[in-house]
């Protein structure tokens, strides 16, 4: 990466004030677990939830993002108190426009971590886009950032710990 990309995708971090995430996949390791009984289950990474935590101590606007419709993610998003819980969306991208409105919150100065096609319309979109490290290779391609976490594994932590980075150390000289 040279120094002008670097300086490109700090800038991006520290204007971000809304943070969105994909759930399987990123906040889980894509697994879909079943038992006999029809149950589902899903592991979380407890790093990512204090990394939303952190994100919204620093006043950052957190929301979950999903085309799946489970009651694990409404529960694992209001135990992280995040605001803006979305199951059961096919257009991430409008849905991203919609919080824009409502939030007085622009695309750029939105980040979104995301594995699959299904999100590379938020993820082109936004100022700031990151994938983790075994996202699909397309999604990998069009992100700023590449995680060295996979999904369910830190990802969303490492991610924001760059945007808090990035918030601390004031603005990048050139």
């Amino acid at each position: 990466m040279t120094n002008r990309q670097h300086t490109t995708i700090w800038n991006a971090l520290k204007r971000v004030r809304l943070f969105a995430t994909d759930v399987d996949g990123v906040l889980t390791d894509a697994g879909m677990y079943f038992t006999e009984s029809g149950d589902e289950f899903k592991k979380f990474n407890t790093r990512d939830g204090m990394g939303i935590k952190l994100l919204q101590r620093a006043g950052l606007i957190t929301a979950l993002i999903t085309m799946e419709q489970t009651k694990l993610v409404l529960r694992r998003g209001e135990k992280l108190e995040i605001p803006e819980i979305h199951q059961g969306v096919q257009d991430k991208l409008h849905l991203l426009r919609d919080m824009e409105s409502k939030h007085g919150v622009g695309l750029r100065e939105m980040a979104y971590i995301g594995d699959d096609v299904n999100d590379l319309g938020a993820l082109r979109a936004v100022g700031f886009s990151a994938a983790p490290a075994d996202a699909v290779p397309v999604v990998r391609k069009v992100v700023n950032y590449v995680c060295r976490k996979k999904g369910g594994e830190g990802a969303v932590r490492e991610v924001a710990d760059l945007i808090l980075a990035a918030k601390v150390r004031g603005p990048v000289k050139r």
